[in-house]
C-alpha cells in the first residue's frame, strides 16, 4: 500500500487511552497548549489501562518467592502470571524462558554475559547502541549498512558462510530501526543464520509496541524489548527464548533469589546451586510491578488488536509524509527507500537548519516533544546523513548551509496513544519554521539548544 493511499484513509480508531493525553505546557510566544508527545521511539507513554492495573494492585504489594504471607503469596502469583503473559505476548515456544530484566539494554547484555566460549557475533552496524555494543567479550563482525532487505540477508549469508564452521555464532538484528522506522526481514534473517549454524536475537524494542512479534512464527532464538516502549512504566524489560545458553551460563547477579541452595565448606568458603529457571538471572528482589505493569501493556495491545492499532499507525504515517511532501527543504532518512514498510518513527533534517534549533522551537513554540541527535545509533545516521563524527553547531546558527552535510537529524515518533490533531499540528509547524523561520531566539546551554529568555 502506497503512502498517500494510507494518508487518504478514514480514521481507522481512536487512540488508545494515555497517561498525559491532557496536559498543557507553556509557550514562550504567550499562553498554553495541550502537549504533542511525538517522542514514542524514546519512551512511549503509559497505557491508562496500565496505570489503573498497578494502582489496584499497589495496595496488595508485598515480596515474590520470600514469604508466607497472604501479600506475599498474591504477589508472586501476579508475577508469575505476568512472566505467562509475556510468553504468550511473544509466542514463545513451550520450553522457553522468559526473564524480566531492566531494559533491552539490560536484556542483550545479560544474553552477551551467557554466550558460550568462542561465540561469534554479527552485528549490522545499523543497530542501537543497546544491540551494538553488549557483545564486548566475544569476536564481534559488524556488518555494513544495507541498502534493501534482500541486501541484509545476502550480507548475513555470506558473513556467516565465511566464519570458522562448527563454533557457536549469534546474530544480533533489530525488528525495526529506531531511526528510520523501517522494518527488518526478521524471518529471512533467522532462516540465514540457523541454514549456517548460529543463533538470532531479535531486538524488538521497537517492534513489540507496533506489530504483534512471534519467537515461534519468526524463528528467532530469543526476544529481547523494554516495558518503558510497550506503554509501561517502572523501569522492565524482557530476555525471552532458548534455555540452554541462559541455564549453563553464570548468573548475572549474583545473590538471593538466584541461588537454590548455600552451604559453607570446611574451608572456609561457600559452595552454591544456581537455579536452572529463570531465577537464575533475576538476582535480588523483583521488580514486580514493572513486570505486573508490562503484562497489563501485553494484555492491553492484544485486546485492542495489532491489525487495527497497525492500520491507525499506517494512517498517521501518511498524514506526516504527505503533509510535508511539497517541502522540499524537508529529507526523510532511509536505508531501505521510502515506500519500505515501517512503523511510526520518522527522521529527517532541514535544509539550513540546526537539528536542535528546530527541535526547540517544535517544543516552545509549538507544544511538541520530539528527539534531535543521533539517537543513540550513530554509525547508522552518519551513514544516512553522509557525515563524520563532527560537533554540533551553534544554537541558531545553520547546522548546514544549503548543499552541505547535516550533522544530526530529527525524529518524529508515535503509536497508540497519539491523536491526528498532535501528527497535523507538527505538520503544520514544520511547514511554519520551514517558511517564516522561528519566532522567538535561542542559544545554546550545556550543549542543547532552548529558548533565549533574557531578552
Amino acid at each position: 500500500m502506497s503512502v498517500s493511499t494510507v494518508a487518504t484513509a478514514p480514521s481507522i480508531c481512536a487512540p488508545l487511552p494515555v497517561l498525559g493525553r491532557d496536559v498543557t505546557v507553556p509557550l514562550v510566544t504567550g499562553g498554553e497548549v495541550t502537549y504533542a508527545a511525538l517522542d514514542y521511539a524514546a519512551s512511549a507513554p503509559a497505557l491508562q489501562r496500565v496505570w489503573d492495573d498497578v494502582a489496584a494492585y499497589a495496595p496488595y504489594y508485598g515480596s515474590v518467592h520470600r514469604g508466607a504471607g497472604y501479600l506475599s503469596q498474591l504477589s508472586t502469583d501476579l508475577f508469575e502470571n505476568a512472566r505467562r503473559t509475556v510468553a504468550e505476548f511473544l509466542g514463545c515456544r513451550d520450553d522457553d524462558q522468559v526473564v524480566f530484566t531492566r531494559s533491552t539494554t539490560d536484556s542483550l547484555n545479560l544474553l552477551a554475559a551467557a554466550l558460550p566460549a568462542g561465540c561469534q557475533v554479527f552485528v549490522f552496524e545499523t543497530e542501537h547502541h543497546a544491540s551494538l555494543l553488549p557483545w564486548r567479550d566475544a569476536r564481534v563482525t559488524y556488518l555494513d549498512a544495507p541498502r534493501s532487505p534482500r541486501q541484509a540477508v545476502e550480507t548475513l549469508k555470506r558473513a556467516l558462510a565465511d566464519r570458522e564452521p562448527h563454533g557457536p555464532a549469534l546474530v544480533c538484528v533489530t525488528g525495526a530501526s529506531n531511526v528510520t522506522g523501517e522494518l527488518w526481514p526478521v524471518r529471512e534473517l533467522a532462516a540465514a543464520a540457523h541454514a549456517h549454524g548460529a543463533r538470532i536475537v531479535l531486538d524488538a524494542a521497537q517492534l513489540a509496541p507496533h506489530h504483534p512479534v512471534s519467537a515461534r512464527d519468526l524463528d528467532v532464538d530469543w526476544v529481547a524489548f523494554s516495558g518503558h516502549k510497550l506503554y509501561a512504566p517502572f523501569g522492565s524489560g524482557v530476555l525471552a527464548g532458548r534455555a540452554d545458553w541462559l541455564r549453563e551460563a553464570d548468573p548475572y547477579l549474583a545473590g538471593g533469589g538466584a541461588s537454590r541452595k548455600v552451604t559453607r565448606r570446611t574451608d572456609g568458603g561457600v559452595d552454591v546451586e544456581w537455579h536452572e529457571s529463570a531465577a537464575r538471572h533475576e538476582a535480588g528482589s523483583p521488580n514486580v510491578i514493572g513486570a505486573y505493569a508490562v503484562a497489563s501493556a501485553c494484555k492491553a495491545l492484544t485486546e485492542a488488536g495489532f491489525d487495527t492499532l497497525v492500520a491507525r499507525e499506517q494512517y498517521l504515517v501518511g498524514k506526516v509524509r504527505d503533509g510535508l511532501a511539497d517541502v522540499p527543504q524537508v529529507r526523510f532518512l532511509s536505508l531501505f527507500g521510502d515506500d519500505a514498510p515501517r512503523v511510526g518513527v520518522l527522521s529527517f533534517v532541514v535544509e539550513g537548519w540546526n537539528s536542535s534549533h528546530f527541535a526547540a522551537a517544535l517544543s516552545a513554540e509549538y507544544g511538541i516533544g520530539v528527539r534531535d541527535g543521533l539517537f543513540c545509533a550513530h554509525p547508522l545516521v552518519r551513514t544516512l546523513l553522509g557525515n563524520d563524527p563532527q560537533t554540533q553547531g551553534e544554537c541558531g546558527s545553520p547546522e548546514a548551509a544549503p548543499g552541505e552535510k547535516s550533522l544530526n537529524a530529527i525524529r518524529v515518533s508515535f503509536g497508540a496513544g497519539t491523536p491526528d490533531e498532535h501528527v497535523e499540528r507538527f505538520v503544520r509547524a514544520v511547514k511554519e519554521l520551514v517558511t517564516d523561520g522561528a519566532r522567538w531566539n535561542y542559544r545554546t546551554e550545556d550543549g542543547r539548544c532552548v529558548p533565549d529568555r533574557s531578552a
